[in-house]
């Protein structure tokens, strides 16, 4: 069974390692100060490390193997009973190349939080460790006035609910109002809600023949399997090297529900790195797909390619459902998801629901 870490409560240590990005500059140095403190006044502990803002890195806060190192001792560390990364970044994939983790099935298991290039770690702790972890905010994620984003977040460190749903509203990219520029981040009330500019819509999807058929919006969607993925970008490169194990994977676990989103692909790029993963075999045992708003591909249409087709042209032989336009990844807000744990997933209308078994 793919092992749950302990849940932690007020009077913990909160671990905080920069293994790809930290906030070292603004705007994410005061948010950090201002995430630090929310989670103080909650009742933690905050243990930074030595990598949080360094700056000595090649498209990465640190060298890798430094921060490869402090990962690996947070990881094993008694003193700290949750590791919240830094932030995103883009070459992760360099800090995971000095991380051995086989050696952490031996080791206590510990929530691990983090989205987007933190795939790198959650992905192969779920498929090679066999260790639950979340894929939600980093620690700049928690810099606002905390709603009910931020608060299942923690519910799920906590383990105070086992339920969660979509949320109604998210920011739009496009319909961003763009403010003046800031240059004292020491004047910025961070103690405000996003601005949701956009009602949510899910498509739901079923297929028949292989032909991608939306869902009548009083249709339920239903699927039960254990939740895997993150973020497309990392994960299509992972495939072929020493970190992909899912052959081995899937041998084990029959049930899988892919929880995917992207960042920087294209239509077309994302097109390619989802047929990628399927001819990989990565997809031989999938139950259904929950699909995150992509951030670049969102909207975007390129020779007839959209964020749509990216996926169901790719995946409708399988004949499994699919929900898109989650909100799940890079476009607030973000639904935080256990990756390796089984759940139950269903979606009618705008509706999403996970509930964890």
């Amino acid at each position: 069974m793919i092992k749950r870490p302990d849940y932690i409560k007020p009077g913990c240590s909160i671990g905080i390692t920069a293994p790809s990005f930290g906030p070292s500059s603004e705007p994410y140095y005061s948010m950090y100060f201002y995430a630090k403190k929310n989670l103080e006044t909650r009742g933690y502990k905050v243990i930074e490390g030595d990598t949080l803002f360094k700056n000595d890195g090649v498209g990465i806060n640190t060298d890798p193997k430094v921060a490869a190192a402090e990962l690996m001792d947070f990881y094993k560390r008694s003193d700290v009973d949750a590791i919240i990364s830094a932030g995103g970044g883009e070459l992760m994939n360099e800090t995971i190349t000095h991380v051995d983790f086989e050696s952490l099935r031996d080791v206590k298991p510990k929530w691990y939080m983090g989205y987007s290039d933190n795939t790198n770690f959650i992905f192969p702790l779920v498929t090679i460790a066999e260790v639950q972890g979340i894929y939600g905010p980093c620690i700049s994620g928690l810099a606002k006035k905390w709603e009910l984003p931020e608060t299942d977040a923690v519910a799920l460190l906590e383990g105070t609910k086992t339920e969660f749903a979509g949320y109604d509203r998210f920011v739009d990219p496009e319909k961003e109002e763009k403010g003046e520029e800031i240059t004292d981040y020491s004047t910025v009330n961070f103690d405000v809600p996003y601005n949701y500019n956009s009602e949510k819509v899910l498509t739901n999807l079923v297929f028949e023949n292989g032909t991608a058929v939306k869902a009548g919006e009083s249709e339920k969607i239903s699927m039960r399997g254990i939740l895997l993925g993150g973020c497309v970008d990392v994960l299509a490169n992972m495939i072929g090297t020493r970190f992909d194990n899912m052959r081995s994977f899937n041998e084990r676990y029959k049930d899988i529900i892919w929880v995917l989103e992207a960042c920087d692909l294209t239509p077309m790029s994302y097109r390619r790195a989802i047929w990628n993963m399927r001819e990989a075999g990565w997809f031989d045992n999938a139950k259904g797909f929950v699909i995150g708003r992509p951030l670049t591909a969102f909207g975007k249409n390129m020779m007839g390619a959209d964020h749509y087709n990216a996926v169901t042209a790719v995946v409708g032989e399988l004949g499994v459902p699919v929900i898109m336009d989650a909100d799940i990844g890079h476009i607030d807000p973000m639904l935080p998801v256990v990756m390796g744990a089984e759940a139950k997933v269903s979606a009618e209308g705008n509706d999403l629901r996970i509930k964890y078994l």
